[in-house]
């Protein structure tokens, strides 16, 4: 089961259909890097100033966002543990959202709305053929555990 989770079958995915995923990938997983670079450079300063919504400290909260845009958004790009690296992804635009910006207008949350559809949708469909984890599906010698 897990295995099926993290590695599931493309047998059926037509190349142009996973070109698509692999572009898409790229563009938003670099476009999300981004926001994860400017939170890792802007570090010292927002460590004391980063939203807290989930009342763990401002310094922790930044430090999973730095997670989930940069070191995430990596793993989504090439498509590593892909469904894994969405995950935080997608809480964390969650969080954007309904937390941090649910009282603001919407132009304000837009762009975080549309990362969270994107990437909900991105979960959904899979990373395709052109990921690591389809080539790591295709060796018979990965051992994982079945719940």
């Amino acid at each position: 089961m897990i295995r099926r989770f993290l590695f599931p079958n493309y047998d059926n995915t037509s190349p142009y259909y996973s070109l698509f995923l692999l572009l898409a990938r790229i563009v938003f997983g670099i476009l999300f890097l981004t926001h994860g670079v400017q939170k890792l450079m802007a570090y010292g300063h927002l460590s004391t100033t980063f939203p807290d919504p989930l009342g763990i400290g401002s310094q922790t909260s930044l430090i999973l966002a730095i997670f989930a845009e940069f070191i995430c958004s990596a793993a989504f790009i090439l498509g590593l543990f892909y469904r894994l690296a969405l995950i935080p992804m997608i809480f964390t635009m969650g969080m954007a959202v309904f937390k941090i910006h649910a009282a603001d207008p919407f132009a304000v949350k837009e762009l975080a709305l549309v990362y969270l559809l994107i990437f909900i949708i991105m979960y959904i469909t899979g990373p395709g053929r052109y990921a690591v984890d389809y080539f790591m599906s295709e060796r018979k010698d990965i051992a994982v555990p079945a719940l």
